[in-house]
């Protein structure tokens, strides 16, 4: 059985946000194909992270700057290696191509990193997205890899056209979703109630746009709607969104979805006012999936239907998003109409069968000759050969460094006073 070693960011939190479950799919994906998981990251475990042993995945705890994990791959030799974010990629791809360099190195961007920072940054002098630190970052990542996983097409053709990467090194690789099987199951609009905005509060976009709803476009949906609530849902809420609850307002601030899906389902329509951000939007995702229409803005529906209609209104200013909410909450045929096309959305673009599919030959092709796939990328081996020293004497240097701390904290707790 072939072995795939995941270096996660942080352990899987399906419930919490997009990326969990994005990462959670990919793992899906491996232990259904026949692979020995093995899922390591340098985080501290967290309540609400997934069970990986109920799903069959192994897991360890690694550090950071210790020669540990070479001993760690070394023994592994896995056939794959998955980096989730760019991170850790810089922070353990050396040590995977110094001590395991047969193992094929794939990059999980879950979105791209410096494309969100850089549409983040509103009030200060762009520039050129080509002259941000974190796009080279992120850029060298990509070409140290063998092969990464772009979540939007959108991305891909960023990646594509304004920083010429070649094909073979990414893959368009979206959701992996199972088309809602049942929609009769499903609550009516008669039984739906509210508007529900749902995200990960260490996610900076959702605390921004939940910000949004608040200040511009709350007050123009209650002049209209006076009973109707707005439920406020994510994991990790700031004191600044928990400040935000206000009852007299019908603006409430629910904290973490133990089941994301169940009060998705029962909202009458999603509101997702984003502003900024890079990838696909799993909440919006998740809503069609659940049959709830949303309103949101171009950002927000961007890469996520193709040529498809929406499912909702794409609105960008608050008067137009508070209008759109209105009429999507007050008009059950046009509610309906939405509904469906979130569910072909679903079925023509994530559908999880076909691009496993597809991944599934790129790792084969990869695989079967993986001298020849890294001979075109000298880009890569340019990067690979510099990285291996300036990355790699960095962390010896911390190494270094953090094991005479240890060694200071040991003398200094010993007892002389018997000497």
């Amino acid at each position: 059985m072939a072995n795939v070693l995941v270096i996660g960011y942080v352990w899987p939190e399906p419930n919490s946000s997009a990326a969990g479950k994005r990462i959670l799919q990919i793992l899906e994906y491996f232990t259904s194909n026949d692979y020995r998981v093995i899922f390591t990251t340098t985080a501290a475990p967290s309540e609400k992270m997934v069970n990986l042993e109920e799903l069959g995945i192994s897991s360890e705890k690694i550090q950071l700057n210790n020669s540990s994990f070479n001993e760690f791959i070394l023994d592994l030799k896995p056939e794959i290696v998955l980096f989730d974010r760019f991170m850790m990629e810089e922070q353990f791809g050396w040590r995977v191509s110094q001590y395991s360099p047969k193992s094929i190195k794939i990059l999980d961007t879950e979105d791209l990193h410096f494309l969100r920072n850089f549409r983040g940054e509103k009030n200060i002098e762009k520039g050129s997205i080509k002259n941000s630190e974190l796009a080279k970052r992120e850029i060298a990542s990509i070409y140290r890899c063998d092969l990464t996983l772009i979540i939007s097409e959108e991305e891909m053709k960023l990646l594509s056209n304004e920083f010429n990467i070649q094909n073979n090194l990414l893959l368009y690789l979206p959701f992996l979703m199972v088309p809602t099987s049942d929609k009769k199951t499903l609550p009516t609009f008669e039984e739906r109630k509210h508007f529900i905005s749902i995200g990960n509060f260490k996610h900076r976009p959702n605390v921004d746009a939940v910000n949004n709803l608040k200040k511009e476009i709350w007050p123009l949906i209650r002049k209209v709607l006076p009973e109707a609530e707005l439920h406020i849902y994510g994991a990790y809420p700031t004191q600044g969104i928990l400040q935000l609850n206000n009852s007299k307002e019908n603006f409430l601030v629910k904290g973490w979805a133990a089941n994301a899906e169940e009060v998705v389902k029962n909202a009458r329509v999603s509101l997702a006012s984003i502003q900024f951000g890079a990838g696909l939007k799993g909440k919006l995702a998740e809503a069609m999936q659940c049959g709830t229409p949303n309103v949101t803005t171009s950002l927000g529906a961007e890469g996520m239907n193709g040529n498809l209609p929406w499912s909702g209104y794409i609105a960008d200013t608050p008067k137009e998003f508070a209008k759109a909410a209105v009429a999507l909450y007050n008009n059950k045929e046009v509610w309906l109409n939405f509904q469906e096309k979130g569910f072909t959305i679903i079925e023509e673009r994530f559908k999880k069968e076909t691009f496993q599919t597809i991944f599934k030959k790129r790792l084969k092709e990869i695989a079967s000759n993986i001298s020849a796939h890294r001979e075109t990328n000298f880009i890569g081996s340019m990067l690979m050969h510099h990285s291996l020293k300036s990355t790699q004497h960095l962390s010896k240097y911390i190494q270094i460094k953090n094991e005479l701390e240890r060694l200071r904290s040991d003398i200094s707790q010993q007892d002389f006073s018997k000497n």
